[in-house]
């Protein structure tokens, strides 16, 4: 991630969160950019036809931005990782519609690293990752946040400690204890389809 000026967007956010409208015309120019290689990650584990492109996922999270009161910015990690969780609700939301729309939806479960290496049905695909995040999140919320931020927001290790105040090695556990459980997860949903296939 590409160092903006700390101290500036963390005071510029603060303004913003206490209603000053200035600091919100300052503030968008300065993480646009980064708002926008966000996107573009986001998009990457979307099928190649899907009509919301990475300008307007960010024009969509601006949007929301807007409709949020006192968001509490505790600095700029924590405003990344927030968009980028933002991001990924836009895009499930969007999946949701589509799925519902032609299918019914019958989102089918798959694992943590199969997401953005298989092609096919990448809306079912994402509406099962979010249900089994949900899932997860229910159970352990604060590594389901790591999830969220590194996946998602491609927040480095040192990012996402800075985020949730714990240590990098903390971080890191959460990390791969996540991906482990989420792993095991699908595993055993896919086993639970092959013995009832009916369901």
């Amino acid at each position: 991630m590409n160092r903006l000026p700390d101290a500036e967007i963390t005071a510029l956010l603060q303004a913003w969160e206490n209603g000053d409208r200035t600091a919100e015309e300052k503030l968008w120019p300065l993480v646009y950019a980064e708002l926008k290689r966000l996107a573009h990650i986001q998009m990457q584990q979307e099928r190649p036809s899907h009509t919301l492109q990475p300008g307007a996922l960010v024009n969509e999270l601006y949007i929301r931005l807007l409709g949020w009161q006192k968001a509490r910015w505790q600095n700029r990690a924590h405003f990344f990782g927030m968009c980028a969780r933002l991001m990924r609700q836009i895009l499930v939301d969007h999946a949701c519609a589509r799925s519902y729309q032609k299918r019914g939806g019958n989102p089918q479960r798959i694992s943590l690293d199969a997401v953005a290496t298989i092609s096919e049905s990448k809306e079912s695909q994402l509406l099962a990752l979010d249900d089994a995040l949900k899932n997860f999140a229910r159970l352990y919320p604060r590594q389901s946040e790591v999830v969220e931020m590194r996946f998602f927001g491609g927040l480095s290790f040192e990012e996402i400690a800075e985020v949730l105040r714990v240590s990098r090695l903390t971080v890191i556990r959460d990390w791969n204890f996540a991906r482990a459980w989420l792993l095991a997860e699908m595993r055993a949903e896919t086993t639970r389809g092959e013995l009832h296939p009916g369901r």
